[in-house]
C-alpha cells in the first residue's frame, strides 16, 4: 500500500465507523489495522476499548489499556480506564477501594495537568469521601486526603478551576472556619495564579486540532498551522508562566510533549527538541528513552539516528553510537556514501587513524563508494593526521576510476592548490581534459583559466583561453565567431573576486552584445497577414521579441465626430460646424503646453470613432474589415473585465485639476478662484476660435508668483466680493462639461470669461460682462 493511501484520513473513519456496527470479533481485526497505521490515535483505542467493555472481555480490555494509556496522554481514554478500574474493584471491598485510590492517583499523574482535567479532579474528591471510616483516626486519614487533593486541584490550571475553589471553601468551611481563614488565605494567591494561566493557555490550546490524526508531514496549510500552534503552546509551557517549582514545571513541559507527539507523531524536529531538552536539563536516560521511541516511530530517519549516536558518543557509550553507525550501514547494498564517511571519521575520533584506514580499504570494495569517500578520507589525511603523502596517494588512486567526473578532478586540484603544487595541477587538467567529452569539460575548463590567471603568466593565459575557446566552441558556423577575441575576455583576465574592472552597466552592455554576437547569423522566418507583414524571429532563446509590423494605416473619418452630451438622446443631430473647432478645442485642453506656445495643435487621428448615427456605422465596420486577423483574435480571446471600469472623464478632469502643492492647501481653500496668473479661457474658446489660452496646470503656479501677486489677489478679491457673481457647486466632471460647453459654442452671443476654480474648492464661478 503506498504511503499516500496508507494514512488516508478519511479511509480511515470509514473502517472506524463500520466497527461499530459490527461485533467484537469482526471489528477487532479492523481496529487492530487502524491502530497499527495510527499508534496515537486516542479516539480509536477509546472505541476499540469500549467494544471490548461491551462484550464484556476484561483481559482483552486490560492489555489494551497496557498498550495505549501511557502514549495517548487523553481524558477521555483515561476516563475509560477508571471506569473499568472501579467496575472490576467494586466487589472486592476495602482492597478494590485502595486499588480504585491508586488507580486514581496514577491516572493523575499522567494528565492531571490537562486543562480538561477537571471532572477527573472532581471524581477523585468524590471518590475519597465516599470512602467509610470506621473511627475518628480514619475519619480524619479520609479528610486529610480530601484536602490534599482539594489543593492539588486548585492549582492546577483547569477548565473547572473557579468551580473548584467554591467546592474548597465550602469544605474547609464545614470543617472548621477557624482553620479555614488561614488556609484560604495561603492557597488564595496560588489559585489566581492557577486562574490566569488557564486563560492564558486556553489562547494558545484554542488554535489546536484535538481530532487531528497523526500522519507524515505533507506541508499542507492545516498541518504546518497545528505545527505553529504546538510550537507556541511549547514555548509557552517552557517559560514557566505559573512560576512554579522547576520539577513540577518540567513535568507540565513533559506532559506538553507528549501531548504534541500524539498529534505530531511523525515530525522529527519534536521528537528531537523533545529529547535535547532532556539532555539539556540533565535527564540523559530520559532523552535516550526519547530517542528509542522516536526510532521506533521513525524507523528511516537518519538524522535521528545520526542525533542519537551524537548523544551517545558524547556520553562515552562508543559501543552504543557504534552500533546505531553499523545499522546506517545496513547490509552493505543500500549502504550509503554518507554513512562510510561518517563511519571513518567516528572511527577516527574513537579508534585511532589505522581502524579510519582499514574500513577505508574495505569500503573502497562496496558498490555504493563514490569519489565522495575518496575525498573525504585524504583530507582527512591530510588535515587531521598531517600526512599530506597518504592523501596523495588516495587522489591518485581515486583518479583510476573517477577520471570521468569533474567534481572529482576539481577536488584533487583544490588539494593540488593547497600544496601549491603547480606543475601537478597542469598536467592534472592536461590529463582530464584529454578524456573528458566536451559538455562535462566545462567547469574543467573553467578552474584551468583561473588556475592560469593566478599562476601563469601574460602567455599562458592567452594560449589556456584559447584552446578553451577551441574546445568548446558549437558548430562551425559558429567556430568562427566564437574563437574572435571580445571585451568579454579582457574583463574575465582582469577581474578578482567581486572586484570589476567596468561598472555593472558595462558588464549589463557586453552581455547584451556577446548574446546580439551568438544569435547574429540565426534565420528568422516572416509570416504575412492580410493587411501587411510581420517579422518575427524564431530563435527562443532571444531575451526579448521586437517584431517589426508593417501594415496599412486606416484613418477614421472626423467629419462625422461628435461631442457627448449626457443631455442628448440617441439620434439627435449635432451642428456640423461644431465638430472641427471642438476637436480643436479638446486638444488643447489635453495639451495645455502647445496651447501656451500660441499653435493649434493638429487633433490625431483616433482609431475608434464615437458612433451615434446610423452614418458612421458603416465606416465603423470597413474599419474592423481591415482590422488584421492577429489582432482580432488577440481582442477577442481577452477576459471579460470584472468589477467596475473607471470613467476616462473624470480620469482626465481629475488629472487636470490636480496641479495644488501639499503647502498651499489652506491659501487654496480661502481663495478658490485665485490659481492662475494669466487670464481664463474667454468664450472665444467655446465657440470655435482656434486662439488658444493658457490653462491653470501645475508648471504655471509658483511660489514666487503667488508671493508677488499676493496684494493683486487681495484686490481682485475685493472687487469679486462687489461685483455680482454666480456661484454653484461645481459638478464631479469637469472634462466633460468643457466639452458640452464647447459643443455649444457655435452660438455668438456667449461672450466672456469662465474660471473653473480650484480642485479643493469644488466651486465653479462664472462672470459675464
Amino acid at each position: 500500500m503506498a504511503t499516500a493511501d496508507k494514512y488516508n484520513v478519511e479511509s480511515a473513519e470509514i473502517l472506524a465507523n463500520s466497527a461499530l456496527h459490527l461485533p467484537i470479533s469482526q471489528a477487532a481485526p479492523i481496529y487492530e489495522q487502524l491502530l497499527s497505521i495510527f499508534p496515537t490515535a486516542a479516539k480509536y483505542w477509546r472505541q476499540y476499548v469500549e467494544a471490548q467493555l461491551a462484550a464484556n472481555n476484561d483481559d482483552a480490555t486490560k492489555q489494551i489499556f497496557s498498550r495505549c494509556l501511557l502514549n495517548c496522554l487523553d481524558v477521555p481514554l483515561w476516563r475509560c480506564y477508571i471506569r473499568f478500574i472501579r467496575k472490576v474493584n467494586d466487589k472486592k471491598g476495602v482492597e478494590g477501594q485502595e486499588e480504585t485510590r491508586k488507580a486514581f492517583d496514577f491516572m493523575l499523574s499522567y494528565v492531571g495537568p490537562d486543562i480538561a482535567s477537571g471532572p477527573l479532579w472532581m471524581e477523585y474528591i468524590a471518590f475519597l469521601k465516599s470512602l467509610p471510616a470506621a473511627n475518628p483516626q480514619e475519619e480524619s486519614q479520609r479528610m486529610t486526603a480530601v484536602r490534599k487533593a482539594y489543593q492539588k486541584a486548585i492549582v492546577t490550571p483547569t477548565l473547572h478551576i473557579e468551580q473548584l475553589w467554591k467546592d474548597y471553601e465550602n469544605f474547609e468551611n464545614s470543617v472548621s472556619r477557624q482553620l479555614a481563614k488561614g488556609l484560604l488565605s495561603e492557597y488564595q494567591p496560588k489559585y489566581n495564579s492557577a486562574r490566569a494561566v488557564y486563560r492564558e493557555r486556553k489562547k494558545y490550546m484554542d488554535d489546536i486540532d484535538w481530532n487531528m490524526l497523526a500522519v507524515p508531514p505533507s506541508d499542507s496549510c492545516k498541518e504546518e498551522m497545528q505545527w505553529m500552534a504546538w510550537k507556541k503552546l511549547l514555548a509557552f509551557e517552557k517559560g514557566n508562566p505559573q512560576r512554579i517549582d522547576s520539577a513540577s514545571s518540567n513535568k507540565r513541559i513533559v506532559f506538553t510533549y507528549e501531548q504534541c507527539l500524539m498529534y505530531l507523531y511523525h515530525y522529527p524536529d519534536i521528537w528531537y527538541d523533545f529529547a535535547t531538552w532532556h539532555a539539556k536539563i540533565g535527564s540523559l536516560d530520559a532523552a535516550i528513552k526519547v530517542f528509542q521511541r522516536a526510532l521506533k516511530a521513525l524507523p528511516d530517519s537518519e538524522m535521528l539516528k545520526y542525533a542519537y549516536a551524537e548523544l551517545e558518543e558524547s556520553r562515552g557509550a562508543i559501543q552504543s553510537a557504534k552500533k546505531l553507525y553499523e545499522s546506517l550501514l545496513g547490509d552493505g547494498a543500500e549502504t550509503t556514501a554518507l554513512a562510510h564517511i561518517q563511519f571513518i571519521r567516528f572511527l577516527r575520533r574513537n579508534e585511532g587513524v589505522e581502524a579510519a584506514r582499514k574500513y577505508f580499504l574495505d569500503a573502497r570494495k562496496s558498490p555504493s563508494c563514490t569519489y565522495h569517500v575518496y575525498v573525504a578520507y585524504a583530507l582527512m589525511a591530510f588535515c587531521l593526521d598531517k600526512d599530506p603523502k597518504v592523501a596523495h596517494n588516495v587522489f591518485e588512486a581515486g583518479l583510476k576510476h573517477f577520471m570521468h567526473v569533474p567534481a572529482y578532478i576539481l577536488e584533487y586540484a583544490d588539494f593540488l592548490s593547497c600544496l601549491n603544487d603547480d606543475r601537478n595541477i597542469r598536467a592534472l587538467f592536461e590529463r582530464a581534459l584529454s578524456s573528458l567529452p566536451q559538455e562535462e569539460s566545462i567547469e574543467v575548463w573553467k578552474r584551468f583559466t583561473q588556475f592560469e590567471k593566478t599562476y601563469g603568466d601574460l602567455a599562458s593565459i592567452l594560449k589556456v583561453e584559447q584552446r578553451r575557446k577551441e574546445a568548446l566552441s558549437g558548430s562551425s558556423e559558429e567556430a568562427a565567431s566564437a574563437l574572435e577575441s571580445s571585451l568579454q575576455d579582457v574583463v574575465s583576465r582582469y577581474s578578482f573576486k567581486d572586484l570589476w574592472p567596468c561598472s555593472s552597466k558595462d558588464l549589463d552592455h557586453l552581455s547584451r552584445q556577446e548574446w546580439l554576437a551568438k544569435n547574429i547569423g540565426k534565420k528568422v522566418e516572416k509570416s504575412s497577414l492580410s493587411n501587411g507583414s510581420v517579422t518575427i524571429d524564431k530563435n527562443p532563446s532571444a531575451p526579448t521579441s521586437n517584431p517589426t509590423v508593417s501594415l496599412k494605416v486606416l484613418h477614421p473619418d472626423t467629419s462625422q465626430m461628435v461631442i457627448y452630451d449626457p443631455r442628448q438622446h440617441p439620434g439627435t443631430a449635432v451642428p456640423p460646424n461644431t465638430t472641427a473647432p471642438a476637436i480643436v478645442a479638446a486638444s488643447n485642453l489635453l495639451n495645455p503646453m502647445v496651447a501656451v506656445g500660441g499653435a493649434a495643435p493638429n487633433p490625431l487621428p483616433n482609431p475608434m470613432d464615437s458612433v451615434v448615427d446610423g452614418g458612421s456605422a458603416n465606416a465603423f465596420d470597413e474599419v474592423l474589415k481591415a482590422t488584421p486577423p492577429a489582432l482580432l483574435a488577440f481582442l477577442t480571446s481577452l477576459p471579460a473585465l470584472e468589477g467596475p471600469t473607471p470613467n476616462v472623464d473624470i480620469v482626465l478632469s481629475i488629472c487636470l485639476q490636480n496641479d495644488i502643492q501639499s503647502g498651499q492647501t489652506k491659501k487654496s481653500a480661502t481663495l478658490p478662484s485665485r490659481r492662475t496668473t494669466g487670464p481664463a479661457p474667454s468664450t472665444s474658446d467655446l465657440s470655435g476660435s482656434s486662439k488658444s489660452h493658457p490653462v491653470p496646470s501645475s508648471s504655471s503656479f509658483r511660489p514666487r508668483d503667488r508671493q508677488l501677486g499676493k496684494r493683486k489677489d487681495l484686490d481682485r478679491q475685493e472687487e469679486d466680493e462687489t461685483s455680482t457673481v454666480q456661484s454653484q457647486p461645481l459638478p464631479r466632471d469637469v472634462f466633460r462639461i468643457r466639452q458640452i460647453q464647447k459643443a455649444r459654442g457655435g452660438s455668438a452671443s456667449q461672450t466672456g470669461s469662465v474660471s473653473y476654480g480650484s480642485a479643493l474648492s469644488g466651486d465653479l464661478s462664472g462672470s459675464t460682462c
